[in-house]
C-alpha cells in the first residue's frame, strides 16, 4: 500500500517522539536540566586584535587567544541562550578597538555574544566624551575597571571625579560593575550610596574567598568569614547594587573545589540579594584555572539545586535578561 503524505508526516513525527522521549523523561524528573543559561560574564580575548597587558605574566592556560568558536565548544550542552562580553583590562589605547570589536560581535547572529561590558576609566578627564560617544550602540550596557590591582589605590572609586562619572553612567541608562579586593567593599556601597541611581554590579560575589571557609584552606584566604558576610550584606541593603555569582571558582582550591567548598559563598550572597537581584557568570576562561565551564555550572546547579526552581531560573537566565534589556 502507498504511504499518503499525511501518513508519512504521522509515522515521521511518531518517530521523533518516540526517539525524543528520553531527553523529554530526563528533563521532566531533573527541572534543572532543561533551565536556559545567560552568561553575564564571557571574557574573549583574540591576541592578534590586542593583547591585554596582564596576560604577559598570566599561567600558560590563559596566555593564548580565546574566541567564539572556543566558548561554544566550552558551553556546548549546556543550553546557553546568550552572552553578555565582559571587559578583559586592554590598554586604554585600545578600548575604542575593543569597543568596536564588541558591537559587531553582538551585532552578528553566529556568535551568542548579544551585549558587552567594556573598559572605562571614570576617573579620566576624558571619560565623559568617551561613554557619551559609545553608549550610543544600545549593545554597550555597562563599564568596568578592574580595582583590585596594583595600580588602583584604596578608595579611587570615591574620589570625586570618579563618583561624577559613575553618577553620569546611571543618567545614560549604563551599569557599573564593582570588581574589588573583598577587604574594600565598604567602598562599594558608599559609592552606591553617592550613586543611587546608577545600577552597581559586584562582580564574583565581592571576590568571596572559599578558602576562608575551610578548617585547612592551606593558605592565606583574602579576607575573614565576618568581615566579607558583613560587607556582602552592607552592599545588599542597597537597592541600585545586584550581585553576580561567578569567579569564586578560580580562587579555590585546586584539589577541594566543588559544592561543598563554593556553598558557603554562593548562599550568602542568594540570601542576601534575594532571588531578583542575582545573576550567573562563567568567568570563563579565567574559571579554567582550576575547572571547566561545565564543571562550574554542575557545582553551581548541585548548590541552588534544594531552592525553587522559579528563583533558580532567574539566577541563570530571567534576571540577566531583564536588567540587561536583553530580547
Amino acid at each position: 500500500m502507498a504511504i499518503t503524505r499525511r501518513r508519512f508526516l504521522k509515522t515521521t513525527g511518531q518517530a521523533a517522539a518516540i526517539a525524543a522521549a528520553p531527553a523529554v523523561l530526563h528533563a521532566a524528573k531533573d527541572p534543572q536540566a532543561s533551565l536556559p543559561l545567560v552568561d553575564t560574564h564571557q571574557h574573549l580575548w583574540d591576541l592578534d586584535l590586542f593583547q591585554p597587558p596582564w596576560l604577559g605574566g598570566a599561567p600558560e592556560v590563559l596566555a593564548r587567544s580565546y574566541v567564539t568558536s572556543d566558548f561554544k565548544k566550552a558551553t556546548r550542552g549546556l543550553n546557553l541562550a546568550q552572552a553578555v562580553y565582559m571587559e578583559v583590562d586592554v590598554n586604554v589605547e585600545n578600548q575604542m578597538k575593543e569597543v568596536e570589536h564588541l558591537i559587531a560581535l553582538s551585532k552578528s547572529s553566529k556568535h551568542p555574544t548579544s551585549a558587552a561590558v567594556v573598559s572605562g576609566r571614570p576617573n579620566s578627564d576624558g571619560f565623559e566624551n568617551y561613554i557619551r560617544t559609545i553608549t550610543k550602540s544600545e549593545y554597550i550596557k555597562g563599564i568596568r575597571q578592574v580595582l583590585h590591582v596594583d595600580s588602583a589605590e584604596q578608595g579611587l572609586c570615591l574620589q570625586p571625579q570618579y563618583v561624577k562619572s559613575v553618577h553620569l553612567l546611571g543618567e545614560l541608562g549604563r551599569s557599573f560593575d564593582l570588581c574589588m579586593r573583598p577587604t574594600e567593599l565598604s567602598d562599594g556601597w558608599k559609592l552606591a550610596d553617592e550613586c543611587k541611581d546608577t545600577r552597581l554590579i559586584v562582580d564574583h560575589c565581592g571576590n568571596g574567598d572559599p578558602k576562608a571557609f575551610l578548617k585547612d584552606p592551606g593558605e592565606e584566604p583574602w579576607h575573614t568569614v565576618d568581615q566579607w558576610k558583613h560587607d556582602i550584606a552592607e552592599l545588599a541593603k542597597r537597592d541600585n547594587v545586584i550581585c553576580k555569582i561567578s569567579g569564586i571558582v578560580a580562587r579555590a582550591p585546586k584539589d577541594n573545589w566543588g559544592p561543598e567548598t563554593l556553598a558557603p559563598v554562593i548562599n550568602h550572597c542568594l540570601d542576601e540579594f534575594g532571588p531578583d537581584r542575582v545573576i550567573f557568570g562563567g568567568d570563563w576562561p579565567v574559571c579554567l584555572l582550576v575547572a571547566s565551564y561545565r564543571e562550574w555550572v554542575e557545582a553551581l546547579k548541585a548548590v541552588i539545586s534544594e531552592r525553587p526552581i522559579a528563583e533558580q531560573r532567574k539566577l541563570l537566565h530571567d534576571n540577566a535578561v531583564r536588567l540587561y534589556g536583553l530580547s
